[in-house]
């Protein structure tokens, strides 16, 4: 059951902050809707992992798009561009 809190309950943050547990944050309210989450920072990471998973699949879908668009480079040209990059830095 998610642990839901009025925003005032701030004052006494110590014991809102106890409430907090891993996979079990603290939503906080305000005129009783939903303003903040309060999360453990273990949480907070796998979100940001996940959120740069996403990410990476997004652009992965948008290499494979244009690549059935316009065509395949082949695995020589691909080399050749980024062993030419390495040797500019």
């Amino acid at each position: 059951m998610p642990n839901i809190a009025p925003i005032s309950d701030l004052r006494n943050y110590g014991s809102l902050l106890d409430k907090v547990e891993q996979g079990s944050p603290v939503y906080l309210t305000r005129n009783g809707r939903g303003v903040y989450s309060i999360r453990d920072m273990r949480d907070e990471e796998a979100f940001q992992k996940a959120e740069a998973m996403i990410q990476l699949l997004c652009e992965l879908n948008a290499g494979i798009r244009s690549a059935e668009e316009e065509g395949w480079i082949s695995e020589e040209d691909v080399r050749a561009h980024f062993k030419h990059r390495r040797f500019e830095k």
